[in-house]
């Protein structure tokens, strides 16, 4: 009689152990996926951000000649930076362009998203021509506005001789140069922070100015009490960021070493362009090192203040 043999149980009917699982849970196995994942971008992070930093912190403490001669000098580097008078220069210059670019980029960029949310003919390309400066090269920004700018010979010069404004050179003249700068770094970034402020509206119900419009609300009274309370986390990341940018000066020194290499008369001398200055014209790399780390201090301070005073972006008083 053919047929599967009958099973026989040997247990006595008492029930059995599980099975042991041998390998690792489907837990550790995702965090292994996920660290597999993410270690490229953590690697490049240190061999390139975390560990030229721990470099630059300790350079400070030595005097480097850029020839290979490292000569330990403690805390002289910093000691000097407190009695520069350049340096001091510097900061006050870093000062005003921030205090100018920060709200005139903020207000600009919010205008700017507010037009371009309106329901305009060719919105699509206005936005692509506001947003167009940012995939251009800084440098050939800069070499195109110093053409612009020379005096009698610039597009611009010439018009604004033609207005009344003689004898006035906007990359010449201490009084103006810095002003002229500022002008370009916000033509420069509004078409950014404009996508971002454009990102933020979008989040708004349409429904929250239906009511207010049916109730009676003007546009003002709409902007006030609907778009900026609810554009708070998009204004804290705009002053946030455009903050640390005008304090590190990342875009305004390539223009400032295209443009004015610091003149005249160091009206455009950033503390930024002051360390570059420092590290690559004079050589001395561990005095550039030590205004550098003074420079991230001051900015973590200032990003620590922030958090604090919008309490993490929520500009809550109290």
């Amino acid at each position: 009689m053919s047929g599967a043999a009958p099973v026989v149980d040997r247990t006595g009917g008492l029930p059995t152990a599980a099975p042991v699982r041998r390998g690792l849970s489907r837990k550790h196995r995702e965090w292994i996926a996920a660290y597999l994942f993410v270690a490229p971008d953590l690697l490049g992070l240190l061999v390139f951000l975390a560990t030229p930093m721990v470099l630059a912190l300790s350079m400070g403490f030595f005097k480097v000649s850029g020839f290979g001669d490292y000569h330990y000098v403690g805390l002289a580097n910093y000691r000097r930076l407190l009695s520069d008078s350049d340096f001091h220069h510097s900061i006050r210059v870093t000062a005003i362009y921030a205090l100018v670019l920060v709200p005139g980029l903020y207000a600009v960029s919010l205008a700017l998203a507010l037009l371009m949310q309106q329901r305009l003919p060719f919105t699509g390309v206005l936005r692509s021509m506001f947003y167009l400066p940012n995939v251009v090269s800084l440098v050939v920004i800069g070499v195109v506005w110093k053409f612009l700018l020379i005096t009698r010979i610039g597009i611009v010069a010439r018009l604004s001789d033609r207005l009344g404004f003689t004898e006035r050179s906007w990359l010449g003249d201490p009084a103006f140069t810095l002003w002229t700068v500022l002008g370009i770094t916000i033509w420069f970034l509004m078409g950014f922070y404009m996508i971002v402020f454009l990102a933020g509206l979008q989040d708004i119900p349409s429904e929250y100015y239906e009511a207010a419009r049916i109730d009676g609300a003007g546009y003002w009274e709409m902007f006030r009490s609907i778009t900026l309370p609810l554009l708070k986390p998009t204004s804290f990341f705009v002053l946030l960021v455009s903050s640390v940018a005008a304090v590190a000066g990342g875009q305004g020194v390539d223009l400032i070493i295209v443009m004015t290499s610091g003149g005249p008369a160091r009206a455009t001398s950033l503390v930024t362009y002051y360390v570059y200055q420092q590290a690559f014209q004079v050589g001395d790399y561990g005095y550039a090192a030590a205004l550098a780390s003074f420079l991230v201090l001051v900015l973590l301070i200032a990003t620590i203040g922030l958090f604090a005073l919008t309490k993490g972006g929520r500009f809550e008083l109290g």
